[in-house]
């Protein structure tokens, strides 16, 4: 898996102001041949067509790391004979590029390729050289392709100075492609702002699965598809990788097994990597490179505080000479994932008692900058997870181990247990692990009681002076609560959240600015039960706030449950449109599966089933109502299998052809209605029986109410709204204007109304939908 043009051969040597041999003078020839076209190069014809387009400008750089198959790439391309002139290849000397060699390898391969070049005997190996070499290609009418492989000389070296004069002042006569392990040092940034420059790098030269795939079969190796793209995923399409693992593979009666196991521990993988990487750095880079390897992503601050002040100056050096390290944006960096195994094997091996010191250093600095998962993570993994408590608590992140939002922490090591089977060493004075330990078991009513127990003993025995610990351990013990009860006791779960409003008062705007999902869980707690005690003015802002916090936490059972309050908050105020739009909004996608402990559903199906009432469809009534039993047993609640229990009744009253609710259905409702709620429910079952809807649907043919002889479609809730304002003699576009609708979308509806009511005029509208009752 050489990734380079040709082999180098013995040198020979020049002293810096020695004259140059002319073109035809002997010079390692291998070191500027074409190379041929291999039997093992696996053809990749969408980057060879990247290339092509590139030398059409002056400059194109391949940079990948070492294996990622830069040179078979530019093997290939070369073979394809697409450039727009002769191609001169010179195979370089990485870093330790001399002048005296450079230079004569050019000239060389350049009259290699047929450039006709006059004799350079005289000229010394300096800026003048460079000049001649300049003017002499700048005359050409054809321009010339100069590959440089392995190019990465110092930046404001002898040789990349002379290289970028070399580019400026052919008049681009010369195109250039460069092929290195890092950015050639060649003032990238000025033709990026011109657009003149062609970039292929880690991310394109990764292997696609059909270019692994066929990789593999030249082993003999014919896998299904979900190997090859695991082996792609595992390696990150990383040439080298992937032929490693094509060797080992070979013999393999399990291929998947194999591949399920391969990673950056195989003998071969490590011991191409140390040598062709790791052993070529200088002491403080390697020390830099193992000690970061144990971060999923580095910038230059996090590297200092893992590895040191000495090590951390080294980082830009590190950056721009490996490109195993992907930029993310931003000053951040991943290494890739493979060679990261390798670094953290060989961490192991040479420093072997600072590992857990720099997961420490990391996660603290990680906690600081408030990037709690990876912190917990790298707690764990220098096996404290007492530390990893206390950072989930200090940081106010029980909402991420109950699940309350779309980033979960590592799951942290239960090392609390009861004090009558606890053995004295795993006790602990501190609240935090027994808070972490109850949001563990907090679908377990008994341990989380006997947990939280604990936890308020221990918060109550801390000092005086560390009243802001006190104040976040207290509040992760409500937001525990209130996660554990909302759905099995209301009154306890509107206590911890009284508590828990109260306590966020208490502490900084800054602690709770990155945690929306408690005010979630809050508000959304604080308003059901509002709502179920009656009170619809304070329910309805909670609950709004609530959804609204729901969605900046993009926690989907939280933004549903809000949403199914709000619709049965609206349903009990008699307005069925507005319940039936929150309704539909809580059942549109992206939204999680119902869960055993999710209280919305059966308070959702009451909700549609109401609403299908409110339109005249019995039949949809009853078969929602045929639902609510199922959800209700799980988790009983009574407000809203009251609230169920009353839209039975009032659809039976549909079918009794009453228009109007008696008075007495209220009386015998129960201990779940609140006296405040008699009123507006007594007037939203009266609204309910006699909707535009629910009287087209009693109008129907024979049942001697109305026009016994016609069917009419049943009108959209817009449609209704669009022909009751057609019915007060606003024009299209006040109509538009009340209903926060485009013209066009009110035109719209009114040819539908016109349709469903078999007319063409709008006063011929208004009358037939007085005589159809539906005004």
């Amino acid at each position: 898996m050489d990734d380079r043009l040709g082999r180098p051969p013995a040198e020979t040597v020049f002293t810096p102001e020695a004259p140059v041999p002319g073109p035809r003078t002997a010079v390692p020839e291998r070191r500027t041949a074409v190379p041929e076209l291999p039997g093992w190069l696996v053809p990749r014809p969408r980057l060879a067509e990247r290339l092509s387009r590139g030398v059409l400008g002056p400059l194109t750089v391949v940079v990948g790391p070492v294996g990622a198959g830069k040179s078979a790439l530019a093997t290939e391309w070369l073979h394809t004979g697409r450039a727009p002139g002769p191609v001169a290849c010179v195979r370089c000397e990485g870093r330790e590029e001399r002048p005296d060699v450079f230079w004569p390898r050019i000239l060389t391969a350049l009259s290699g390729a047929g450039v006709d070049l006059p004799a350079f005997d005289d000229v010394p190996v300096n800026e003048l050289l460079v000049a001649r070499l300049s003017a002499e290609l700048a005359l050409r009418g054809t321009p010339v392709v100069l590959v440089l492989d392995d190019f990465q000389p110092e930046p404001g070296s002898p040789v990349a100075e002379g290289v970028v004069s070399l580019l400026r002042h052919t008049s681009s006569m010369l195109r250039l492609v460069v092929l290195s392990r890092r950015d050639p040092p060649l003032h990238l940034h000025r033709y990026r702002l011109s657009r003149e420059l062609t970039e292929l790098r880690t991310a394109d030269l990764a292997f696609t699965d059909a270019e692994t795939a066929s990789l593999l079969s030249q082993h003999g190796l014919d896998v299904a598809r979900h190997v090859v793209r695991a082996l792609r995923r595992r390696t990150a399409g990383w040439a080298a990788g992937i032929r490693l693992a094509a060797m080992s593979m070979q013999g393999q009666r399990h291929p998947d097994r194999f591949i399920a196991r391969f990673a950056g521990d195989d003998e071969a993988i490590v011991t191409y990597l140390v040598e062709e990487v790791l052993d070529v750095q200088s002491p403080e880079m390697r020390r830099l490179l193992l000690t970061t390897s144990v971060l999923e992503h580095v910038n230059a601050e996090l590297a200092t505080e893992v590895a040191g002040e000495e090590a951390g100056r080294y980082f830009a050096t590190l950056v721009r000479q490996n490109s195993f390290l992907q930029p993310l944006g931003q000053g951040w960096f991943r290494c890739h994932r493979m060679f990261a195994d390798v670094l953290q094997l060989r961490l192991q091996h040479e420093l072997p008692g600072s590992v857990a010191g720099v997961h420490r250093r990391a996660a603290a600095w990680l906690a600081e900058h408030a990037c709690l998962a990876a912190a917990v993570g790298h707690a764990l993994a220098a096996d404290d997870a007492h530390y990893a408590a206390r950072l989930v608590v200090e940081q106010l992140g029980i909402g991420q181990l109950l699940g309350l939002t779309a980033t979960r922490l590592p799951d942290i090591p239960d090392q609390w247990s009861p004090a009558e089977t606890s053995p004295a060493e795993t006790r602990t004075e501190d609240p935090e692990p027994v808070l972490v330990a109850a949001a563990a078991r907090y679908t377990d009513a008994d341990a989380v009681a006997e947990a939280l127990a604990e936890a308020a003993r221990l918060t109550d025995a801390l000092p005086d002076t560390e009243t802001d610990r006190t104040l976040r351990c207290r509040l992760t013990h409500a937001v525990i609560r209130m996660a554990a009860d909302h759905s099995r006791d209301l009154a306890a779960a509107r206590a911890a959240a009284a508590e828990s409003r109260a306590l966020c008062a208490r502490l900084p705007a800054h602690a709770l600015a990155e945690r929306p999902e408690i005010r979630a869980l809050t508000q959304f707690v604080l308003g059901r039960a509002e709502l179920r005690a009656g009170d619809l003015r304070a329910a309805e802002p909670l609950l709004t706030s609530g959804l609204k916090a729901a969605g900046a936490t993009e926690n989907g059972a939280l933004r549903r449950g809000c949403l199914v309050e709000l619709a049965l908050l609206e349903a009990v105020r008699g307005r069925f449109r507005a319940a039936g739009e929150f309704a539909t909004l809580a059942t549109r996608p992206p939204l999680p599966t119902w869960t055993a402990r999710d209280s919305s559903n059966a308070t959702l199906l009451v909700v549609r089933a109401w609403v299908a009432l409110a339109r005249g469809e019995p039949a949809v009534v009853r078969a929602e109502l045929g639902h609510v039993g199922a959800a209700l047993h799980a988790l009983p609640d009574p407000f809203t299998a009251g609230v169920a229990s009353l839209v039975g009744r009032l659809v039976n009253l549909a079918g009794q052809g009453l228009s109007a609710a008696p008075d007495a259905l209220l009386d015998t409702a129960g201990p779940w209605l609140p006296p405040t709620l008699r009123q507006p429910l007594a007037r939203a079952c009266a609204a309910s029986l006699d909707t535009p809807c629910a009287r087209a649907h009693r109008s129907a043919p024979g049942d001697g109410h109305g026009t016994a002889d016609v069917t009419v479609e049943r009108l959209t809730a817009r449609e209704e709204d669009v022909l009751g304002r057609l019915s007060q003699m606003m024009t299209t576009e006040e109509i538009a204007e009340d209903l926060f609708l485009s013209v066009n979308t009110v035109k719209t509806h009114l040819k539908s109304v016109y349709r469903k009511l078999a007319v063409s005029r709008r006063s011929a509208a208004v009358r037939r939908a007085r005589e159809l009752q539906l005004l």
